[in-house]
């Protein structure tokens, strides 16, 4: 599985500007749902806020990867957004996160929603991936860091 294949350009946003977890979380599900108008906001949001609740899905290294099941999802849904300032996120590492790879998951695909979070944690796993995303100014620099297949 790739990057490319969960995310497109209008689900990439650069420079978010929010002040918490909860206000990341509120805006990423308002982003996927414009994207998206098969994915209830409010839906989404709830069960976003409800998984982060179970356990916070701060990765460490400033990621964040917010993740959830949803019956009204047809296909794997990801949005990729930076943060104008990074915020605390309950990491694992206590450091402040500034990237969020969200991913929705249709309810019973439980195997296809490990295999992308394994498939993203490894990539995020990669400073060099992580430094690419975080050079990236605009919408488009940061789609194009995040689908890129090389280690360069």
């Amino acid at each position: 599985m790739r990057v490319a294949s969960i995310l497109s350009p209008s689900r990439t946003f650069c420079g978010l500007e929010v002040s918490s977890k909860k206000r990341a979380i509120e805006h990423g599900a308002q982003f996927i749902a414009a994207c998206d108008p098969r994915l209830d906001e409010g839906e989404l949001y709830r069960s976003l806020i409800a998984r982060e609740k179970i356990s916070p899905t701060g990765l460490g290294h400033g990621i964040a990867l917010p993740h959830c099941r949803l019956p009204s999802c047809t296909g794997i849904v990801g949005a990729l957004v930076t943060l104008s300032e990074p915020i605390d996120f309950e990491a694992i590492d206590d450091e402040p996160v500034s990237t969020l790879f969200y991913v929705i998951v249709p309810e019973q695909q439980t195997d296809s929603h490990l295999t992308v979070l394994s498939m993203l944690m490894e990539k995020f796993n990669d400073p060099l991936f992580r430094q690419r995303l975080r050079q990236a100014k605009t919408a488009q620099e940061l789609y194009l860091a995040a689908v890129s297949e090389s280690v360069s």
